[in-house]
C-alpha cells in the first residue's frame, strides 16, 4: 500500500455514510436472506463495488481496518450512478470478525492481495494462516468458498501448502497465472491492485477452497 497518510478526521467521517456498519447484537446487517459475501482488506473498494453492481441478489459486507482507506471507498461509492443498497463496510481487524458475523452466516470470502507478511515470524498475522482460517470455518457457511488472489509468490506457494495439508478445506481453482486462463478471466472482477500489477507485467495468482 505504501506510505498511508492518515486523515485524522476520518474515523468521524465514515460513521457518517449509509454505508458504515455499526455492531448489532442480532448480527443481521441486512433486512433480507440474501447470500452474504464479505471481503476482508477491502482497501479503496473497487472490487467490492463492482461485484455489489453485478450482482445485486447477493449481499456485500467490506471489512478494512484503516478509517483513512474507507473514507476513499466511501467517496467511490458515492459517485457511483446506481443505489448500492447491497454494500455495507466495517472499520475493524480480521481477527474480530467473530465479535462481528453469527456462526455459519458468511457464503463467500474473498481474500485480495493481502500483506505478505513475508518474515518467518509473522506467520499467524498472514490470512491465510492455518489460525485465520479457523476463524473462517466459523463464520462460513458448511458449503462456503473462499477466493484468494495475490501477486505475490511466496505468500502464494505459502497458501497452497497450507491449505493443501487442511482436511477442512477442498482446493476446487488453483492458478499461478490467472490471465493465461480464458475461462477464469471471462468471470474475474480486478480490484485496482490487480490492474496495476497485471498491466506491469506481473502474473496473478489465484486460489479458490470449499468447505468440506
Amino acid at each position: 500500500m505504501g506510505r498511508l497518510r492518515t486523515n485524522p478526521e476520518a474515523i468521524n467521517l465514515i460513521k457518517e455514510s449509509k454505508y458504515f456498519l455499526e455492531k448489532e447484537k442480532s448480527k443481521k446487517y441486512f433486512n433480507n436472506n440474501k447470500d452474504l459475501f464479505i471481503e476482508i482488506g477491502m482497501g479503496k473498494g473497487q472490487f467490492i463495488m463492482n461485484n455489489a453492481l453485478h450482482f445485486p441478489n447477493i449481499n456485500f459486507i467490506g471489512v478494512e481496518k484503516y478509517p483513512t482507506v474507507i473514507l476513499k471507498a466511501f467517496r467511490k461509492f458515492d459517485n457511483s450512478e446506481n443505489k448500492l443498497v447491497n454494500l455495507k463496510v466495517i472499520s475493524d481487524d480480521a481477527i474480530n470478525l467473530l465479535d462481528w458475523f453469527n456462526k455459519h452466516s458468511i457464503k463467500k470470502i474473498f481474500l485480495n492481495f493481502s500483506d505478505p507478511w513475508p518474515k518467518k515470524r509473522h506467520t499467524n498475522k498472514r490470512l491465510t494462516s492455518p489460525n485465520f482460517v479457523k476463524i473462517y470455518r466459523e463464520i462460513l457457511t458448511k458449503d462456503g468458498i473462499i477466493e484468494f488472489k495475490t501477486d505475490n509468490d511466496g505468500l502464494y506457494e505459502y497458501t497452497l501448502e497450507e491449505w493443501s495439508k487442511l482436511d477442512s478445506l477442498r482446493i476446487i481453482e488453483n492458478t499461478n497465472d490467472l490471465y493465461s486462463n480464458q475461462e477464469l478471466v471471462k468471470k474475474n472482477i480486478p480490484t485496482e491492485y490487480e490492474t496495476k500489477f497485471h498491466n506491469a507485467g506481473i502474473k496473478i495468482k489465484k486460489i479458490v477452497v470449499k468447505m468440506n
